[in-house]
């Protein structure tokens, strides 16, 4: 039994020791709170507040890339957003850009795919949408080292000329008409045959082009348009299987459509090489990568007929919108820019003349041209916030935690009108890149990344340059071009998938050859 004099002696004691207690404890704690802090756990970017499940949905402008640069001029050049249940990540400057595309590339180096991409693309098999892997290496050295090789775009040539001519063909007669017409529109047209000619020319028979093309072009203007409209499964997957907008389902639809062309041409494709005891020439984009699919078939990662189709899906949609922008934005600066004109016409009339037509010989002769489409893509970069990325493992950008699978854009638009990187950084001066050798379109210099930089770079760079190099030459040289009266020339632009002029360029074209056969 305890007495009362124990445990008034007890509780004595007790008293006594307590303030030792306090001290050890914390010491304890100031202890683990310094190592706590030295160890590094950088915190979430900075940005808006948003709202409850939505999060920052409801706020966003519909011009982002605009929307981007205004809320990095208050929360700095890398902060965060809540869209509905993603994180999303933007970076405005070249220095986290480089961060993100070339000090942790591998980490970086898958995109962010949406619903409607992968409904048709194979379910991503493409080279735009696929994860980086051993299956994306194989298809991105297939189609950089086998298929846009320097060798396979020379044979294209007389493709390319010949949908050109006969747009400049169409052109004169308008101009002699003195009917205006709507750029974008002819430009898209003939990238648009370009494209399936390039596709499948030598596959499918002449007299079905003409059937087959107006519905192809259909499809893709409707993939298109699908892949531009924001989508609810994409914010909250949770709703995915639900479809709220059927932007998935009307996706599914064009992916059948698309798909039974391209059974079609492949049919038609195997058909005539069997019919014309095959002699191994490959024509056409198709042809090219059947026979590589042959070639791969017992490869540790082969090509499969899926693999074809979307590789054919990538080129069409990469290659007409993105090459009709540009060739109209630059125009448009043109236009509206009287002394580059002449000076661009000065120079194609020295090194081509205006008793000559221009032809892709005549490129790298053409500094000035060039410089025009460089100048072009700074301002106007096809894809402005680029192909959102997603990293594999939690990583640090900036001083900053970037979660696993966050959604990250990376503001193109904004870099290429940095006003601590370019000089009057919203005038149009081709001039700039005269002198400036280093700033290509190889994605080294983080300022100027129209196609992307590091692993995941577009890969139909050399395609898209001697497509709107050669139709823009042809263009400025053959005509001299007039705003009809009632018409307003404006560089408004148009935010997307893809970014556009708003307003289309209705010109008319005045003949400026020595000779009208040289329009025919």
């Amino acid at each position: 039994m305890f007495s009362i004099s124990t445990l008034f002696t007890d509780k004595t004691i007790f008293v006594s020791v307590q303030p030792y207690v306090t001290l050890v404890l914390i010491a304890i704690l100031s202890i683990l709170w310094y190592f706590l802090k030295r160890s590094p756990h950088p915190s979430l970017p900075p940005g808006p507040r948003g709202l409850p499940i939505v999060g920052n949905l409801p706020f966003l402008d519909p011009d982002l890339h605009t929307y981007f640069t205004n809320l990095a001029q208050r929360y700095g050049p890398i902060f965060k957003l809540n869209l509905g249940s993603k994180l999303t990540v933007v970076v405005n400057s070249p220095a986290l850009a480089r961060e993100i595309l070339k000090d942790q590339d591998i980490n970086f180096a898958n995109h962010d795919v949406p619903l409607t991409a992968r409904a048709v693309t194979y379910g991503g098999l493409d080279i735009v949408w696929l994860p980086y892997g051993a299956e994306w290496r194989m298809l991105r050295k297939v189609c950089v080292l086998k298929l846009l090789n320097r060798k396979n775009l020379d044979s294209f040539y007389e493709l390319r000329r010949k949908e050109v001519r006969e747009r400049t063909r169409y052109m004169y007669q308008k101009g002699q008409e003195e009917s205006p017409v709507n750029v974008g529109d002819q430009i898209f047209l003939t990238m648009m045959n370009l494209m399936m000619n390039m596709l499948w020319g030598g596959s499918v028979k002449a007299e079905e082009m003409e059937s087959v093309g107006t519905e192809f072009k259909g499809v893709i203007a409707e993939i298109t348009r699908l892949l531009g409209e924001p989508n609810v499964s994409d914010f909250f997957p949770m709703l995915a299987r639900f479809d709220l907008q059927g932007h998935v389902k009307k996706m599914h639809v064009c992916a059948r459509e698309l798909n039974a062309i391209l059974d079609r041409a492949i049919e038609q494709m195997q058909r005539l090489r069997s019919r014309d005891n095959d002699d191994g020439e490959c024509k056409d984009f198709l042809q090219h990568l059947m026979k590589l699919k042959e070639e791969e078939a017992d490869s540790k990662v082969p090509i499969t007929l899926n693999h074809v189709k979307a590789v054919l899906v990538d080129l069409v949609v990469g290659g007409t919108d993105t090459s009709t922008n540009t060739i109209e934005f630059a125009m448009a600066e043109l236009i509206s820019n009287p002394e580059l004109m002449k000076r661009v016409q000065q120079e194609l009339d020295e090194v081509v003349g205006k008793d000559n037509i221009v032809e892709e010989s005549h490129i790298t002769r053409l500094p000035y041209i060039v410089a025009i489409m460089k100048e072009t893509l700074r301002l106007y970069p096809t894809i402005p916030l680029l192909v959102p990325h997603r990293p594999t493992e939690t990583a640090v950008v900036g001083g900053y935690t970037i979660p696993k699978n966050t959604k990250i854009f990376i503001n193109a638009w904004s870099i290429q009108r940095d006003p601590h990187v370019w000089d009057n950084p919203t005038k149009f001066c081709p001039e700039r890149f005269l002198d400036n050798n280093s700033c290509d379109f190889t994605g080294t210099d983080y300022s100027f990344l129209p196609f992307g930089s590091g692993r995941r770079i577009c890969a139909g760079i050399a395609l898209a340059e001697r497509m709107v190099l050669y139709t823009l030459a042809t263009l400025l040289h053959s005509f001299d071009w007039k705003i009809p009266e009632g018409h307003v020339l404006s560089l408004e632009e148009k935010f997307g998938i893809v970014l556009k002029l708003k307003n289309p360029l209705i010109v008319l074209p005045v003949p400026r050859l020595s000779n009208s056969n040289l329009y025919l």
